[in-house]
């Protein structure tokens, strides 16, 4: 069951949400302000009808019995007060009405969660329009769930896009606390509120090949630097994901029958590598670009020190000008801007190294 203080928020819910949230901030002032309202003329009443021998326990007794209609006895006597009968009963008639009003309404909000949407929705809209730098996940599959969870577990931003509420209700656990967004993936509004413009990449992971090459369009449109990666279910639909704009396209049967057959050739290998991605402390086969600006420009790989650093190992570099890779290389390598290390490393080393390489 999908935990309601997780909200799903809407592409437009920047507007709707504040409006949403100053809505039900006014139902409830308006029905606390009346209950209590109602309750203190009980309370100053029944200390009038009373007199003296009537305390503030017994008027608070009397007002609450009658709010309630509950009907037990009555402390202050109304035998022989005809004007105490008449106030009773227009405090019955009223207050009913503001009690059937306030208690069922603050109920729905505390038992469905709506009382905490509108803060925790904000929040989440404040969290995500801060992000910089994020991968924004959009699906309806079992696949979407493990991209950003995997994403989660190597301390990478994440922001879902989901087209039903529903869509990933199954796997709500594992998503805890990942913000997303419920809309149209190939929606401008939905991906420009997801934060597409400061994101690093985009995944599309529909059931449908022909959303997933929407969802491409629409992001190579609006981004035309991002990273994209798109799914599909049929390899011929590799070329026309391409050519609207996937960086990578991903075929999950393709992958699955790659995956049996190393079962039967290779299990030790597939073994090592799936205790590696359940693991969320352990390694990773990670990438690291060298940027244009890093002060490590120039420098020779032992100057990073990446054999003194724990939990991290180089495996080879990819040369930017020729995409060719060099397994092993060797230390007095000069680090080049595009140059991409391939190095095998849990999160807290690769965090280490990427400030390595930009520092120098």
């Amino acid at each position: 069951m999908r935990n309601p203080l997780i909200p799903k928020i809407s592409p437009n819910s920047s507007s709707e949400g504040l409006a949403e949230y100053y809505r039900l901030r006014r139902r409830l002032a308006i029905a606390f302000t009346s209950l209590v309202a109602v309750t203190l003329v009980g309370i100053v009443g029944f200390s009038v009808i009373g007199g003296q021998d009537t305390t503030i326990i017994d008027a608070v007794y009397m007002t609450i019995i009658t709010l309630t209609t509950v009907g037990f006895g009555e402390i202050v006597d109304m035998t022989n007060h005809p004007a105490g009968r008449v106030f009773t009963i227009m405090l019955l008639v009223g207050g009913m009405g503001i009690v059937a009003y306030s208690v069922p309404l603050t109920a729905a909000f505390i038992i469905e969660g709506q009382l905490f949407h509108p803060f925790a929705r904000r929040r989440m809209q404040k969290t995500i329009a801060q992000l910089e730098g994020h991968f924004i996940v959009c699906g309806d599959t079992a696949a979407t769930s493990y991209v950003a969870e995997e994403l989660t577990n190597t301390n990478r931003r994440v922001v879902l896009v989901i087209p039903e509420e529903d869509s990933l209700s199954s796997y709500d656990d594992a998503l805890e606390g990942v913000p997303r967004i419920v809309g149209d993936p190939s929606d401008d509004s939905v991906l420009l509120s997801a934060g597409l413009s400061r994101g690093a990449g985009v995944v599309a992971c529909m059931e449908s090949d022909k959303d997933n090459l929407l969802i491409v369009l629409t992001a190579r449109r609006l981004a035309p630097t991002t990273r994209i990666v798109a799914a599909t279910a049929r390899a011929d639909t590799d070329v026309k994901l391409r050519a609207a704009g996937a960086d990578a396209v991903v075929c999950p049967n393709r992958t699955g029958g790659m995956r049996m057959a190393s079962e039967l050739i290779r299990p030790r290998v597939v073994s090592f590598l799936d205790q590696m991605l359940r693991d969320r402390s352990s390694l990773r086969v990670e990438e690291i670009t060298v940027p244009r600006e890093a002060e490590s420009i120039g420098k020779p790989l032992e100057a990073l020190k990446i054999d003194a650093l724990p939990g991290a190992l180089l495996l080879a570099v990819r040369h930017p000008k020729n995409g060719a890779y060099e397994f092993k290389p060797p230390a007095d390598l000069a680090l080049e801007p595009g140059m991409t290390l391939v190095i095998m490393a849990d999160a807290e080393a690769r965090s280490k190294l990427e400030e390595q390489v930009i520092r120098g």
